[in-house]
C-alpha cells in the first residue's frame, strides 16, 4: 500500500494520519519550511524543523502549536516513522522521510543542491517513491556557480555607487534575502525593509550567524541609502519609495532572470538569476541520487518534467498542487516564455 495520496487537502499519509503541507486546516501537519504556500494557518498541531518553528510563529501566529525535530532525528505516529533531512531550499527547510513497514517514501518540499552558504546543504535520501518539484524543471535553467553570480552583483553595486545611483535588489523577505545578505556583506552597509529586518531578528535570535544590517527607518537618508546596499521584498519594486530614491536602479534576484523575456517583462534595470529552487540538473541529480521507483512531480513544468524522466527510465506520476501560489516565494514565469527560451539554447547547441 502506497504511504501517500495526493488528496484535496494536500499531501496525506493514511497509515500515520497526517499531512503534509496541507492546504487546508487539519489535525496533524509535517512542515518542510516556512514559506506560505507549505504551511498555513488553522492546523492543531505543526511539526517543522526546529529553525522553521520561530519562523512560523512570527509569520502565522505565536499561539501555534509546533513540535520539533533536528535533522537526523525522529518520531513514530501510528507506525510510521517521520523524520527530517536538509532540502538546502531556505534556513531550516527540510525533506520529510517517512517509513513504514520497510517501504520509504520522501517528500522533499523545495529544494536546492548548490551550497548557498547560508541553509543547511542538501542530503539526498534513498527512497522507494520520492516527491519532487519541477519549479525549474526546463534544460534552460542551468545556473551558474553561486560566486560568479554574486561577482555580477557585487560588480553592479560598485557601479553604481561609482555612479552616485542606489542600487535596490528585489528579494524575497524569507530565504532569498538571507542569502543576499550573508554572501554580499562586506565593504559598505546593508539597509533592509522591516519585513526582512523582522525576519532577521528571529533567525538570529534562533542561532542563526547573519551579518549585521541596517533597517530602514523614516529617518534613513537618501545618501545614507545611496552608498549602501538596499535589499526590499518583491511588493516594493514599484513603489513610490523607491522612485523617490537618489537615482535608484533596480535588480530582480531570482531564477527566472534566466530567461531574457522575463527581465523585460519585470521591467528591472537588472536580473540576476540567482534562485532558491533547483535547476534542470540539480534536479535529475537530486532525482537519480535517491535511486527512486517512482517519483511524482509537483509545482512548476510538471508536465515535460514528468515526461522526461518517463522517456528517460524514470518511473513518474504529474501531480497537479496548490504549491507555488503564495506571494514569499519566485512568482511562476510564463510556460511561453520559457519554452521560447528553451528552443532557442536548443537551436544554438545544434549550430
Amino acid at each position: 500500500m502506497a504511504l501517500i495520496e495526493f488528496t484535496k487537502r494536500g499531501i496525506y499519509c493514511k497509515q500515520g494520519d497526517f499531512y503534509v503541507d496541507p492546504w487546508w486546516p487539519v489535525d496533524y501537519a509535517v512542515t518542510t519550511h516556512g514559506h506560505s504556500d507549505h504551511v498555513r494557518f488553522g492546523n492543531k498541531h505543526y511539526l517543522c524543523h526546529t529553525l522553521t518553528k520561530p519562523i512560523i510563529k512570527r509569520r502565522i501566529s505565536e499561539d501555534l502549536d509546533v513540535e520539533t525535530l533536528n535533522y537526523g532525528e525522529s518520531i513514530v505516529r501510528n507506525g510510521v516513522n517521520i523524520s527530517f533531512f536538509p532540502a538546502g531550499h531556505i534556513i531550516g527547510s527540510a525533506q520529510v522521510r517517512l517509513e513504514y513497514k520497510g517501504e520509504i517514501c520522501v517528500i522533499s518540499g523545495d529544494y536546492k543542491t548548490e551550497d548557498d552558504g547560508i541553509s543547511d546543504v542538501y542530503e539526498p535520501v534513498k527512497c522507494h517513491s520520492f516527491v519532487s518539484e519541477s519549479t525549474f524543471g526546463l534544460p534552460v535553467y542551468k545556473w551558474q556557480k553561486q560566486n560568479i553570480v554574486f561577482d555580477g552583483i557585487k560588480s553592479w553595486i560598485s557601479d553604481n555607487i561609482q555612479n552616485q545611483k542606489t542600487s535596490v535588489l528585489i528579494a524575497y523577505s524569507l530565504g532569498k534575502a538571507q542569502r543576499l545578505i550573508k554572501n554580499l556583506a562586506g565593504d559598505v552597509p546593508i539597509y533592509v525593509h522591516n519585513s526582512i529586518a523582522n525576519l532577521n531578528e528571529v533567525i538570529i535570535n534562533a542561532g542563526v550567524n547573519l551579518p549585521e544590517t541596517i533597517r530602514i527607518t523614516p529617518e534613513t537618508t537618501k545618501d545614507e541609502l545611496q552608498k549602501g546596499i538596499v535589499i526590499v521584498p518583491p511588493a516594493m519594486r514599484d513603489s513610490r519609495w523607491i522612485k523617490n530614491l537618489s537615482h535608484p536602479v533596480t535588480g530582480v534576484c531570482s531564477g527566472w532572470m534566466q530567461v531574457r523575456a522575463h527581465r523585460r517583462w519585470q521591467s528591472a534595470d537588472a536580473g540576476f538569476a540567482l534562485s532558491d529552487h533547483a535547476d534542470w540538473t540539480g534536479l535529475m541529480e537530486a532525482i537519480t541520487a535517491t535511486e527512486a521507483e517512482k517519483v511524482y512531480v509537483t509545482h512548476g513544468f510538471t508536465a515535460a518534467f514528468s515526461r522526461f524522466l518517463n522517456d528517460s527510465g524514470i518511473e513518474s506520476e504529474e501531480v497537479i498542487t496548490k504549491f507555488g501560489q503564495e506571494d514569499d516565494e519566485e512568482n511562476k514565469v510564463d510556460l511561453a516564455d520559457a519554452e521560447n527560451q528553451n528552443s532557442e539554447t536548443n537551436n544554438q547547441k545544434s549550430e
